[in-house]
């Protein structure tokens, strides 16, 4: 009785809250409060590339809502649950200090909201500026669930950069005219590759040069002189993508939520999971220009290889029937060029933003990935190399999704769901970038691995010839880290760590390593809880490419995971 009323008393006062936001003349001039959303989960019927289907949306956007916040900000995000497919939602990058419960993998925090039922996401945007977004994380529903995150600096602080005239968000998206949850458990089903996206979209719009798509263009209109802030995400499933408006040059002021140094390039690098800010200065002739996305690869597959497109409109450029310019872009396997764009950036490291590199390293650790190939079951006939299944692994082990949540397992001391045996480093060492190993197969296994509260780790992410070679960009919740260096071939910690940049080194969530090379990343592990890991191209978690690290508690009430939240849910 008494959970019941301390529930009813905290939902009176987020609806409060709400009504309290609403009456706002500006919705971000206030000092740090709690900010309300009510997110349903349904179904909504949209046309796209001459094909109507129902996808799963939340109120009915496609993109979803965007979330306002500002630095310091608690967000309460009510989800509730009208489709019949299980869902959660996953806050990237948002560190969620103390609130690991409320970070959204399923069976890996929590286990899903199913059909009819609704929880409470609560927690805070402490550290971050910028732009994040949010996603569904379980099976490929994220192929249509998601939208951004904006975050504002606290009222009265400026932004370390010119004040623009205006923001927009880009979300860079991919589009299947099927149902994605069919197409991923057709492809596991089958043991072979996925069938492709139909479409790139921007702002869910997949632009002119698709068939039935002439209409179907996002425009952003904009006057000559002025200069703009464009927030863009990479929602698509499994593509990197390259960005670009013609004749503009680009900005960079932050990615993934942190400051940069100024960075102009011609072309964006985006991986699946980041996010770059941009300023964009209206200074070409009054006329139509064409922003265009393109695939990124740097490994042999399929993949659409038609240009998802949006307009610029400069003001008075409207009465003008003219084709817009389209942009010059780099080949879609120019990976020097990928390479260098991510080499250059660097984190603002000033005396109001500073750097925090761990200098020191407590946790050394060097993680493979790569593809892997399995048996195929009794009787069925399976569609990978040598009638295998394909799968994927880190340090050779593809992950095993258990049947409740390990958070929940490790919290309540539950055996069987889990184990602590997770490598440091590869059980079997090779010439990772050389010679593939004879024996592609992987273990399979929910296995984490423990580290110490307080903890400076250094993780080496290694790309191998397992298969193919590739790229992967890798997300890890709860948690900022420092990319202090990457190369190519083998990683070697007695040449490698000299060049290692400890001064002013971009500070991300998500990282896309070179293929066939490595990445080194820092963070301090100061955030108790299970945080996920794994490659933000969907088709390369659903073979496996994931594990979990469990931080454990450290001294005192500010250092310890507090118990689940009133009405979490249950498997």
């Amino acid at each position: 009785m008494a959970n019941t009323i301390r529930m009813s008393i905290s939902t009176v006062l987020i609806y409060i809250s709400l009504i309290s936001l609403l009456a706002r003349s500006s919705f971000l001039t206030s000092a740090s409060v709690t900010r309300f959303y009510d997110f349903q989960v349904n179904y909504q019927q949209v046309t796209r590339l001459c094909n109507t289907k129902s996808l799963v949306s939340v109120n009915g956007q496609f993109p979803g809502p965007t979330i306002f916040a500002q630095e310091g900000d608690q967000l309460v995000i009510k989800v509730t649950n009208n489709v019949k497919s299980n869902v959660t939602i996953h806050w990237h990058g948002v560190r969620q200090v103390l609130t690991c419960w409320s970070d959204g993998p399923a069976y890996i925090t929590q286990c899903p909201i199913q059909t009819g039922q609704s929880f409470f996401y609560k927690f805070t945007v402490a550290g971050h500026r910028g732009t994040l977004f949010w996603h569904a994380h379980i099976t490929w529903l994220r192929a249509t669930l998601y939208g951004a995150i904006v975050i504002k600096p606290p009222t009265k602080v400026p932004y370390p950069f010119q004040m623009p005239s205006d923001e927009h968000t880009i979300l860079l998206g991919e589009w299947w005219n099927g149902d994605v949850e069919e197409i991923e458990a057709a492809a596991l089903q089958t043991g072979g590759i996925p069938t492709i996206s139909n479409a790139f979209t921007i702002n869910g719009q997949p632009g002119p040069f698709y068939n039935c798509s002439a209409a179907d263009a996002y425009k952003l209109n904009v006057v000559q002189g002025r200069t703009y802030l464009l927030r863009v995400v990479n929602a698509a499933l499994n593509q990197d993508l390259l960005f670009g408006i013609a004749r503009h040059t680009l900005t960079v002021i932050a990615a993934d939520a942190e400051y940069t140094k100024p960075l102009k390039v011609s072309t964006l690098v985006v991986a699946p999971g980041q996010t770059v800010d941009v300023l964009l200065t209206a200074d070409q002739a009054v006329g139509n220009y064409y922003m265009a996305a393109i695939p990124f690869v740097s490994a042999p597959a399929p993949f659409v290889n038609t240009p998802t497109t949006a307009i610029l409109q400069y003001d008075g450029a409207a009465s003008t029937n003219a084709t817009p310019i389209f942009p010059i872009l780099p080949a879609n396997n120019d990976t020097s060029y990928g390479e260098g764009f991510y080499q250059s950036l660097r984190s603002l490291n000033s005396q109001t933003y500073p750097s925090d590199v761990p200098q020191t390293i407590d946790r050394n650790l060097l993680f493979t990935t790569g593809f892997n190939l399995k048996a195929c079951p009794s009787g069925q006939t399976c569609q990978g190399p040598g009638g295998l299944r394909l799968a994927s692994s880190i340090n050779n082990v593809s992950f095993a999704f258990p049947a409740i949540s390990i958070l929940q397992a490790y919290y309540y001391n539950i055996s069987g769901v889990f184990t602590t045996d997770f490598p440091d480093n590869p059980p079997t060492p090779f010439d990772y970038t050389g010679t593939m190993p004879s024996n592609p197969q992987p273990e399979s296994g929910t296995k984490v691995n423990v580290i110490e509260y307080g903890s400076n780790v250094q993780l080496v992410l290694q790309d191998t010839s397992i298969l193919t070679l590739d790229s992967h960009p890798i997300h890890l919740h709860g948690y900022s880290f420092y990319v202090v260096g990457q190369g190519v071939g083998n990683f070697n910690p007695a040449s490698d760590e000299s060049t290692f940049n400890l001064v002013d080194p971009p500070l991300r969530n998500t990282v896309a390593f070179p293929r066939a090379g490595w990445v080194a990343i820092r963070w301090k592990a100061d955030n108790p809880g299970v945080w996920f890991m794994h490659c933000h191209l969907e088709s390369h978690t659903s073979w496996g490419m994931e594990m979990a690290f469990l931080v454990k508690n450290g001294v005192g009430r500010s250092q310890t995971l507090p118990p689940p939240p009133y009405g979490f849910p249950k498997c």
